[in-house]
């Protein structure tokens, strides 16, 4: 059967090379990874291996939507009939109200680069409105730039050169399954593996070690494998190579208590520092543990444990959070925040939209689902609710689309044309069309120039998404890598090191590393609501795409020891100070006491969204939000 190759472009760090088997009547029958990429080695993860039923499941928009009023259902209309009145309405927000009455929304629901165009279409018109942070991984990118100047990583076969590889907060099972194969592999050479993490994932039967601290206890968890280190006696003075070492000595001999702090004890303290101590180690860092309150301060505390424990410059070493997928494409010219009249928290949107002064009116949103996956999903709702018109490019139904004036149908992953950098690895990669789009859906860049044509805008977005592609790739030009590479199969990124910080040099204004030195303030108990509420990722969906049919009720698992008399499979009450849901209580040892774990994703219209009940805060660097340390109890129902 004839194949097609392209690459998976939802929010993911690994970024597979598909291989998509496709019939006569064009139609995919099956998909695979490519065994030709050296990550993706021909596997695929359960989500993606699903999505051809997402690919051809009956609720795919196929034509333009058009909401006649508020409360109406969607009809199909001409893309003439809707773009007209998109852009009316633009026109008329703009000439009335200012470009600031506009706001421009775009997630990382595709992480393809030619979504910026978008950005820059939007720019052009305006400048309008715009979000600031990263609800994913504002925290701890701005943590790592704090820190090292840059939020990069080791290439990820480096870890061949690492005695230890530490797993802190990485579920690999569940958010980088390709980085499996490359464990199994260091372990049976004998590289020790060692977990952290709240809850006893799968991991565990696979790692040497699984220390298990209490939620947000990975400050502490880290200050406690310093001290030990400096009773070991390090390497190297980090004087020499980080400042504000004395104010982090101050900082960290304030207290003597950090094992008791963290949760674990001090052979599991012991274990953390023995491995940092021997090195090289690896410090391959979660997703999840930056996004709480003190989210930045946390990866910083993991940085300086690594610097101090000599693992910084070296090979095997490095804290390993972030990728730089964007740098070797050539950048579009846009001034985003430095031009646009305003900015609202991405985690705070719903509530500044509601405080907006003056109002927004109109609202475009492209590659995200707001109303599902930001913080306080009410608030948000009633918020786009709102305006005059609020616009959404989307494939399928979301609890974003159940709001919207105006539905844009666009192309899935399997039909896309673009350029892709991984978060996960060093590898570049193409997407192409493996199959044709069905109906009216149209690419995105079509979408953006004939809106452009209505804003007498034309000339901004001019060209085909290949002569896109081709612009974005003259530095790597520079370098014999072309396009036709590209589409081929992936390619490293020619610009990106084997080694981070190579001599303990640092694009700092110093040149030397920053230390954390202010320990964050530990959040005061709420008696009401004892337990912390956590949303995390499930092999079942990507974000708010699920690849699974969903039971009624969304499944909360705790203790058995925090359950108290509730019983395993009943139905109770999931509350905090923002409201309530219902959920199917499930005993499950694995996670700490202290939790209240669901799965990450869940819309209102799948009969019960976690984020309705996260009061929207943003962390303490980097505007990511604060999704896992909500109070919550749970209540029987009467």
């Amino acid at each position: 059967m004839p194949t097609r190759q392209t690459t998976c472009s939802r929010d993911c760090p690994d970024t597979c090379s598909l291989v998509v088997e496709v019939n006569e009547q064009g139609r995919a029958v099956k998909l695979r990874g490519s065994a030709q990429d050296p990550v993706t080695q021909g596997f695929l993860c359960e989500r993606t291996s699903r999505f051809l039923d997402r690919q051809y499941a009956s609720d795919r928009f196929t034509r333009p939507m058009w909401r006649p009023h508020k409360g109406a259902p969607l009809e199909p209309v001409s893309w003439d009939f809707a773009l007209d009145r998109v852009a009316a309405k633009m026109l008329q927000c703009r000439a009335e109200s200012g470009p600031s009455s506009l706001l421009h929304y775009r997630s990382g629901g595709s992480l393809g680069l030619l979504k910026q165009l978008s950005d820059l279409l939007f720019e052009k018109f305006g400048p309008v409105t715009i979000k600031r942070g990263d609800i994913c991984s504002g925290a701890g990118e701005a943590a790592q730039e704090a820190d090292f100047g840059v939020c990069d990583s080791h290439d990820h076969l480096d870890l061949h050169n690492s005695r230890s590889v530490i797993l802190w907060g990485k579920n690999v099972h569940t958010s980088a399954p390709h980085l499996l194969p490359l464990l199994v592999q260091l372990k049976q050479k004998g590289t020790r593996l060692i977990g952290i993490d709240p809850v006893r994932t799968r991991q565990a039967s696979l790692v040497d070690h699984f220390i298990q601290p209490r939620p947000g206890g990975d400050f502490a968890l880290a200050m406690a494998a310093v001290s030990r280190l400096l009773e070991k006696g390090l390497r190297r003075d980090p004087a020499e190579f980080c400042d504000h070492y004395p104010e982090f000595l101050e900082m960290l001999n304030s207290r003597d208590d950090w094992p008791e702090m963290a949760g674990v004890s001090p052979a599991e303290v012991e274990i953390l520092a023995e491995a940092l101590h021997q090195g090289p180690a690896s410090i391959q860092l979660g997703w999840g543990m930056p996004r709480r309150r003190h989210g930045a301060a946390l990866v910083r505390a993991v940085d300086a444990l690594a610097a101090i424990s000599g693992n910084l410059g070296l090979p095997g070493g490095g804290v390993s959070y972030y990728y730089r997928r964007r740098s070797a494409f050539d950048g579009l010219e846009i001034g985003g925040l430095d031009v646009a009249p305003r900015s609202f928290s991405e985690p705070c949107l719903g509530r500044e939209i509601l405080q907006a002064d003056p109002p927004v009116r109109f609202a475009w949103v492209t590659a995200g689902n707001p109303v599902s996956m930001l913080p306080d999903s009410q608030s948000v709702r009633r918020a786009l609710s709102g305006l005059e018109m609020l616009v959404v490019v989307e494939t399928h139904p979301t609890d974003t689309t159940d709001i919207a004036d105006v539905v844009l149908p666009t192309r899935t992953l399997l039909e896309d044309e673009d350029l892709l950098g991984a978060y996960g690895n060093h590898y570049l990669r193409s997407s192409q069309p493996a199959v044709e789009a069905p109906g009216e859906v149209r690419h995105e860049l079509w979408i953006w120039q004939e809106l452009a044509r209505r804003l007498q805008l034309s000339d901004v977005l001019e060209g085909t998404p290949r002569q896109w592609k081709e612009r974005m790739m003259v530095r790597l030009r520079e370098t014999g890598i072309g396009l036709e590479d590209l589409e081929r199969g992936a390619v490293r990124n020619p610009y990106a090191g084997q080694v981070l910080f190579a001599g303990l040099k640092f694009p700092t204004p110093s040149g030397k590393m920053q230390l954390i030195h202010q320990a964050p303030e530990a959040a005061a108990p709420d008696p009401e609501f004892p337990l912390q509420l956590a949303a995390f990722s499930t092999t079942k969906a990507q974000c708010s795409q699920w690849a699974v049919s969903l039971s009624e009720l969304s499944e909360a698992r705790v203790h058995p020891e925090t359950a108290g008399a509730l019983p395993d499979g009943a139905e109770v009450s999931l509350e905090t100070r923002r409201g309530r849901m219902t959920v199917r209580l499930r005993h499950d040892d694995r996670v700490h006491p202290s939790l209240v774990v669901l799965p990450k994703g869940r819309m209102l219209r799948q009969g019960g969204c976690v984020n309705q009940l996260i009061e929207a805060r943003e962390t303490d660097l980097g505007g990511g939000a604060n999704y896992y340390e909500e109070p919550v109890r749970l209540v029987a129902l009467g």
